[in-house]
């Protein structure tokens, strides 16, 4: 959706932009290339693989572009350090890249043998997937696979982790396939999903703390835009789209912010079809409004 980006965004030249989930850096050679040389970007990331794949993509672009590694929930930390008063545009693509899914091996995808870690950051001391599986009580295993996989079975589920766990520790994305099949049943898939979907959502989500991140984003956001400046978030699930348009309804109401999109826009038919996993996004606008 890189064309409704740019438009949502309104890129004009000489001003600073964000894009806070940087990724290989694709969102953001568009933004260089309508921003000119006169413009300025900011990409940030938690990820670092991800940091340097950037580097490498933007490195041709003449405009000025600074690369962070921080989270996007702490951008304020990066206009007040270089006082700022706020960006003309942010932009949120809260999807996973196609390199932390294929070649990452950090257990995001459940079509390989990985290791279940699935931190946006392996230098990061927070706890992997595994150490959720194998720790966590079986009261909190259905909790998360509940609220943030909107799994149906989440009690099934965390009863058959927690037994398994004490036969053989959860270490690899294999493993925790295989009881997901299981827990299943007979029938297969519900759908065109895999059984392992909303589990492998739920934990990621859980240990990179993601909802915490959005909400803690979302809380701030209309500070760190200029006036007229623009907030443009894109999400794939119902968790993420859910807080981004209360979020921006509540700003509509009180008039700190106006919402653009009152309906998500979604991509077209021939991008679902170059790219099966953008059927789910939602891209949802809102700009600051001028007092």
């Amino acid at each position: 959706m890189v064309g409704e980006v740019l438009v949502g965004l309104n890129c004009r030249s000489g001003r600073l932009y964000v894009d806070g989930t940087v990724g290989e850096g694709g969102h953001a050679a568009a933004i260089l290339d309508r921003i000119g040389p006169e413009g300025e970007l900011w990409g940030l990331d938690r990820d670092p693989n991800a940091l340097q794949a950037a580097a490498t993509r933007l490195a041709h672009h003449t405009s000025k572009f600074q690369l962070f590694q921080r989270s996007y929930a702490q951008l304020g930390e990066l206009l007040a350090a270089a006082r700022r008063p706020g960006a003309a545009g942010i932009l949120l693509d809260l999807g996973l890249s196609s390199w932390q899914l294929q070649e990452s091996q950090r257990g995001f995808s459940f079509t390989g043998d990985e290791p279940l870690d699935m931190r946006f950051n392996p230098e990061e001391p927070g706890p992997t997937a595994a150490t959720w599986l194998n720790r966590a009580l079986e009261t909190e295993l259905e909790r998360i696979f509940r609220e943030y996989g909107e799994e149906h079975r989440a009690r099934r589920i965390a009863r058959l982790v927690v037994q398994e766990r004490r036969r053989r520790p959860f270490q690899t994305t294999r493993q925790l396939v295989k009881l997901l099949e299981q827990a299943l049943g007979p029938g297969g898939r519900r759908g065109r999903l895999h059984p392992a979907t909303r589990v492998f959502q739920a934990l990621r989500i859980a240990v990179n703390l993601e909802l915490d991140e959005l909400t803690t984003f979302l809380t701030h956001a209309p500070a760190w835009l200029e006036p007229g400046g623009r907030l443009v978030v894109i999400s794939y699930h119902s968790l993420e789209d859910r807080l981004v348009k209360q979020g921006m309804a509540g700003w509509d109401r009180t008039g700190v912010m106006a919402r653009l999109t009152r309906k998500p826009l979604t991509p077209a038919a021939a991008e679902v079809q170059a790219n099966p996993r953008a059927r789910s996004a939602k891209l949802r606008i809102a700009e600051k409004i001028a007092h």
